[in-house]
């Protein structure tokens, strides 16, 4: 069966989502044509709103619609330690398990050789400037457990060894290749009591 030109196009747009495949793509056009009018206007309302409206914190790199975020904005959290993240994924799975009163810094990249990929180097000027400016003691660096989060946790630990900083690396209870983002509460709290310090390189 031909399926309209439209349908087509938004089940191959859904299917590049991560975990979707075709079949559940499809799945979930059919459920949208099944919806009432007003639901799926709503629905794309939403996502065009989003997209205009969400940005990056000019201070962290989190997602936002206001700027700086509501993380940098709050003056009653520690300003003296910074929780480093891969993306603005991990920041939000540690900010809800409610385990962390600190500022964040969302790199936006890391580096991983074999996908060409590396940390923005405006990422790693903004982090050097706000350790100096707030005075940070310690950085926390939140990367995943595999060797791309490794080699991420080292370059950063590089990038700051001028710093007379305390640097520590999320540790104990996450599986190695896991990611920050799927971790649950009680693990996320454990790597974080359990951190190791690093070497500054000083």
């Amino acid at each position: 069966m031909a399926l309209p030109d439209s349908v087509h196009k938004l089940i191959k747009l859904w299917s590049k989502l991560p975990g979707v495949g075709e079949k559940s793509a499809r799945r979930m056009v059919f459920y949208v044509l099944r919806q009432d009018p007003e639901w799926v206007k709503e629905f794309s309302s939403a996502i065009k709103h989003m997209s205009e409206e969400i940005h990056h914190c000019s201070e962290c790199g989190n997602i936002t619609d206001t700027d700086p975020c509501s993380i940098c904005r709050d003056q009653m959290r520690n300003r003296k330690i910074i929780c480093v993240v891969e993306n603005d994924e991990d920041c939000v799975a540690i900010e809800q398990a409610g385990i962390f009163n600190g500022l964040y810094h969302i790199l936006g990249g890391r580096i991983s050789p074999l996908d060409d990929q590396d940390i923005p180097e405006e990422s790693i000027k903004r982090l050097k400037r706000r350790i100096a400016d707030l005075g940070v003691q310690e950085l926390i660096l939140a990367t995943a457990p595999r060797i791309e989060g490794d080699l991420t946790a080292f370059a950063i630990q590089d990038a700051v060894k001028d710093f007379d900083v305390k640097i520590s690396r999320l540790s104990y209870g996450l599986p190695v290749g896991g990611s920050i983002g799927f971790a649950d509460r009680v693990t996320l709290h454990m790597a974080l009591e359990m951190r190791t310090e690093m070497p500054n390189g000083q």
